[in-house]
């Protein structure tokens, strides 16, 4: 009891106990710790495949032509779904690759966010094996890669062009495919020669461009840039 305060004292017994567990601090208890995230790393995932791991900037495993439809139904029965499928021309790349050509598809695995590209290096003409039996998705996806790039699919359903007209010859992403172009000319009557537009951009040449870019590199003298001749390109 507050001898100053007499009448603020608490019954005690069995009420005074009650009154005094009501006023306590409730008891918090701690939540359990947050489950860890799945991890995406696929390297387990090519082990268990039987492949090999490709040095890229994203996980990429090397598939052969006649091993890619059993991987893609090994990765289809995971939860993986195609997602893009492109072709490459390696023709002109500065470093050797063991064919010209390269087919890659993107998986991925909207559970756990993992995702894994499958390379399968090809020579000119040498057909694929189609991933329409195994995902939809392949349909319009390698009908693009046929067009664009040539590469055969076999056992697809419909392999036709999709972007280009049928009468053209060739496949425009390819690096021979011949490109006409003619010089864009601005309203100052600066102009870019493609011919040399493309040779500055592969280093073959420092190009001719009508821009000074090499100057903001620190390279070059400056100098008045190029003026379509009176009349157009000659």
């Amino acid at each position: 009891m507050d001898p100053l305060n007499p009448t603020g004292a608490r019954p005690m017994g069995r009420e005074g106990a009650a009154q005094s567990s009501a006023s306590a601090a409730p008891v918090v208890t701690p939540a359990p710790p947050a489950p860890a995230a799945p991890s995406r790393d696929v390297s387990p995932l090519i082990r268990e495949l039987g492949l090999t791991e490709d040095h890229a900037a994203e996980p990429t495993a090397l598939v052969t032509p006649d091993d890619l439809l059993r991987v893609a139904r090994a990765l289809r029965e995971r939860g993986f779904m195609l997602m893009d499928t492109v072709g490459l021309d390696y023709s002109t790349y500065p470093e050797r690759r063991p064919k010209r050509f390269a087919v890659l598809h993107n998986i991925y695995q909207p559970r756990d966010h993992r995702r894994l590209f499958l390379r399968v290096w090809l020579d000119d003409g040498e057909p694929l094996a189609s991933l329409y039996p195994v995902w939809r998705a392949a349909n319009y996806l390698e009908r693009e890669v046929y067009d664009l790039i040539g590469v055969p699919f076999t056992g697809h359903p419909d392999l036709r062009k999709v972007l280009t007209p049928d009468d053209l010859e060739g496949h425009p992403l390819r690096k021979d495919f011949p490109l006409g172009e003619t010089p864009t000319l601005f309203r100052d009557g600066r102009f870019l020669d493609p011919a040399a537009f493309r040779a500055g951009l592969t280093g073959q040449t420092g190009g001719l461009t009508g821009y000074r870019g090499e100057l903001r590199r620190g390279q070059g003298d400056d100098r008045t840039p190029p003026v379509m001749p009176e009349g157009g390109p000659k």
